[in-house]
């Protein structure tokens, strides 16, 4: 029998393992388990729930489901109390080991595990994993080769050998390729016109979708001449063909030379049977296994599924390879282009790191692109890719340091994560970085199913847990407990209980009697299947369909059924919505909403009576909060930066109040997010900047225009400002928990320069200067000549000679006196 059941919430428990029954104290909103009325939903409904099958139990005022200290306490012996556990089995489980001549490395352990999981209740267990030394790299470059990327490959075929160089380093076991592409060979791609089909352009090559110029080699020599002898090509749009050639490289594993892990078939004549080899799995340990990198070299942005109808291409990509003799994508003008989700698919599917090596203007489009694909990565590439080997060794180093976990657990698993690879603190995280060679880090893994599912065939469930761009994986096969053995028919008696017994007299022939209680038929019901649904109200079973003697019949919520509550819906208009509970007494729809849906939605948690049950890493009132600190996680490491405190899943800035932003890295002093922001409000708001309309109408859609923003930092954003091109100041703000952008639709510009006003100024000044120097000059001759005729002025009013003589008359006669005798 198969049921299926919520989660509850619990204030607080306490697990014995006394003989494996568990125990606990009272559970928020209710026991849940008194609800449940077969053995198989008891024990998947919760941990703390067990049954009583004994025969001579008294169920007649409470339920054979309950809380196991209750059901001992009502008189059910212990062997006959169902309490089952988890049982783990532990199939594989490996050592970690370095790669040799005959065998692969194992950094992942254990490797399988088989394990009885009873819904509800969380299954624990470790998880380790140890960087192991020289590890086996494939490194296969795709090159952009358009025109624009001419200085590109020069380059790249001076630095090929030096890359071969740095990465063995790293690794002793280290192969490159090399692959191109340009477009799809149709307009508006490419031109058409014949001659620019033979030559887009001066010393081109005929353009082409993509080629594998050479596969996976150790042979550095080799790739450095591949490279130089690559011809460069050319197309019309600025969009290239990259996602085209990133499915190529990854699909065609045997042409490209990507190292797969393989299994050999070894067959023994013998009369008897025989076994495969890798049966023995560790022992054989058939090679090979490697670090795939795909290399992504571009400065231009790229074409995605939907594109291919400008050139009237509307098969959809199929993912598969497709590359004929001459080692091109011989598909290429008749699929379209890959979308998005099915290229990181892909990728996920075959464990591939992806390194996109891009020029400074792609950076956003790509960085954006980077978030939607497992383990992807951005470099800054120089123009003339320069710095291409610091770029290989930095960004490989950062894949290597650092090991993710990820699981393709289904709906109704819930897995969560805890290490202390950070320090002694042990968070809720399911990364480790800066790991080196050597390096172990443990991972606390649980697993919880939180409700069986009604097809059968789904209690067997195959989860696995993996790192991501690693082929290594623990295999985990849950067999769900989703029933008793004594609902099965090949139970063995137990005292006088019995395998289950159809149409039994204890059920009024209307059920099956099992684990000492009747499982009734369909349209039968009641505690010993006494009751059709047909039957009509009868005030003999009203004493039955109440709580207390005071309370009314089914609460009011619904009516009574030969002794049974039929609840009524909540609201005329939706029947599907329904009161429940023994007396419908429970509204599973008056729980708080978050995010738009009850109690967070069915992935946070479920409405039960009124509460929210939360599900395994939410908390709150209304599953708002994530008990984990990952989105808390600054870059450096630490939680909120230092400088604060995770709060629901969300960092209150507590401990300096200059910090700011979704994990307090922002601050008045720090770069924060403007420079980033500043090209797409440019071209948004104003037509500036270094994006064209058409990346910025594809791009910058997170950037919205208002007329004036607020001229400060607030809580949830940031004030920003910058110069444009005609230095004028522009103010934008962006949001700290998400990529909104506000931008100010006015910039505010320094008053224009009056050139006429000026030139008329200096003019006006020279001339007003000259005046005042002359009239200066004036006035000190003026006063000097007044100085010189009041003095002459003085002069002739001293004279003393007659004015009727001639001044200028001698007489002719002259006396002279000798002054010796002047006195006498």
């Amino acid at each position: 029998m198969v049921s299926k059941v919520g989660k509850s919430t619990m204030k607080k428990e306490t697990i014995n393992l006394r003989e494996g029954f568990i125990c606990g104290e009272a559970e928020e909103g209710g026991n849940v388990c008194t609800e449940q009325e077969s053995c198989g939903a008891c024990v998947a409904a919760h941990q703390k729930c067990g049954w009583c099958m004994q025969t001579r139990y008294d169920d007649t005022n409470r339920g054979r489901c309950d809380y196991v200290q209750n059901l001992i306490a009502y008189g059910c012996d212990d062997e006959y109390l169902v309490t089952p556990k988890h049982k783990e089995n532990i199939i594989r489980n490996d050592p970690p080991r370095n790669s040799d001549d005959y065998r692969d490395a194992i950094q992942l352990t254990p490797q399988e595990i088989e394990v009885n999981l009873r819904p509800n209740m969380p299954y624990t267990l470790n998880l380790t994993f140890r960087q192991a030394e020289n590890y086996p790299v494939d490194l296969y470059y795709v090159m952009d080769l358009s025109y624009s990327m001419l200085d590109d490959k020069d380059k790249l075929a001076v630095l090929g050998k030096e890359i071969a160089v740095e990465m063995n380093k790293i690794t002793e076991n280290f192969r490159l390729g090399f692959g191109s592409y340009v477009d799809k060979k149709t307009m508006p791609y490419v031109s058409v016109v014949p001659s620019k089909l033979q030559e887009p352009c001066t010393g081109c090559a005929p353009p082409y979708g993509f080629k594998n110029q050479l596969p996976l080699t150790e042979d550095a020599d080799q790739f450095t001449e591949r490279v130089r002898q690559a011809p460069i090509s050319g197309n019309l749009d600025s969009p290239e063909g990259t996602f085209d050639a990133m499915m190529q490289a990854i699909a065609c594993k045997a042409d490209i030379g990507w190292r797969l892990r393989s299994r050999k078939l070894l067959l023994v004549s013998t009369d008897n049977d025989f076994h495969f080899a890798g049966d023995g799995k560790g022992d054989i340990g058939w090679r090979e296994a490697s670090r795939k990198m795909l290399l992504v070299s571009t400065d231009n942005d790229f074409h995605y599924a939907g594109d291919g109808k400008l050139g009237g291409i509307v098969t959809p990509n199929d993912g598969h390879c497709h590359l004929d003799s001459n080692h091109e994508d011989s598909e290429s003008l008749f699929q379209d282009y890959p979308s998005v989700s099915q290229l990181a698919y892909r990728i996920s599917e075959e464990k591939v790191n992806v390194i996109f090596a891009i020029t400074k203007e792609q950076l956003p489009k790509f960085n954006r692109l980077s978030n939607m694909i497992e383990g992807a990565m951005v470099g800054e590439l120089a123009n003339d890719s320069s710095n291409i080997v610091q770029l290989i060794k930095d960004n490989y180093k950062k894949i290597s340091g650092k090991v993710e976990l990820r699981t393709d657990a289904s709906d109704g698993v819930d897995i969560q994560f805890k290490t202390k690879c950070q320090g002694d603190e042990e968070l809720d995280v399911s990364y480790c970085d800066k790991l080196g060679v050597g390096d172990s880090v443990t991972f606390q893994v649980t697993i919880e199913v939180t409700e069986c599912p009604e097809n059968e065939a789904e209690l067997d469930k195959l989860v696995t847990i993996y790192p991501v761009g690693l082929a290594e994986k623990l295999s985990l096969r849950l067999k769900l407990i989703c029933s008793c053995p004594c609902e099965k028919p090949d139970f063995k008696p137990i005292g006088d209980v019995l395998p289950p017994q159809p149409n039994s007299p204890m059920c009024n022939g209307s059920g099956t009697y099992q684990c000492g209680a009747c499982a009734c038929n369909e349209k039968h019901y009641g505690k010993n299947c006494q009751c059709d649904g047909s039957t009509v109200d009868s005030d003999d079973y009203d004493a039955t369909c109440k709580r207390t003697n005071t309370s009314e019949i089914c609460e009011g919520n619904g009516r009574c059924e030969c002794g049974r509550c039929i609840c009524k819906p909540l609201y005329i208009a939706d029947p599907s919505k329904t009161f429940s509970g023994k007396y419908c007494e429970c509204n599973d729809y008056a729980c708080d909403f978050f995010d738009g849906e009850i109690c967070g939605g069915p992935s946070r948690g479920v409405c039960k009576c009124g509460k929210c049950h939360c599900k395994l890493g939410y908390t709150g009132k209304s599953c708002n909060c994530p008990t984990s600190k990952e989105s808390c996680m600054a870059k450096n490491g630490l939680i909120c930066n230092g400088k604060g405190e995770c709060i629901c899943g969300r960092c209150q800035c507590t401990l300096d109040q200059y910090y700011k932003g979704r994990t307090c890295e922002d601050c008045p002093s720090c770069p924060g997010h403007c420079d980033a922001n500043k090209a797409c409000v440019q071209c948004e708001a104003f037509g500036t900047g270094p994006y064209t309309r058409e990346y910025c109408e594809a791009n910058c859609t997170h950037v919205r225009v208002v007329p004036e923003v607020e001229k400060e930092d607030m809580p949830d954003r940031r004030l920003c400002m910058s110069r444009d091109e005609d230095d004028c100041d522009f103010y934008f703000t962006y949001f700290y928990d998400n990529d909104q952008v506000l931008a100010q639709e006015k910039k505010e510009c320094p008053e224009p320069v009056n050139v006429l006003a000026i030139v008329l100024g200096v003019i006006g000044g020279i001339i007003a200067i000259g005046l005042a120097l002359l009239l200066i000059w004036k006035l000190l001759v003026t006063i000097h000549d007044r100085r010189e005729f009041a003095k002459f002025e003085k002069d002739r009013q001293n004279a003393k000679w007659d004015m009727g003589e001639n001044p200028i008359f001698k007489p002719s006669t002259s006396t002279f006196q000798n002054p010796t005798y002047g006195n006498k």
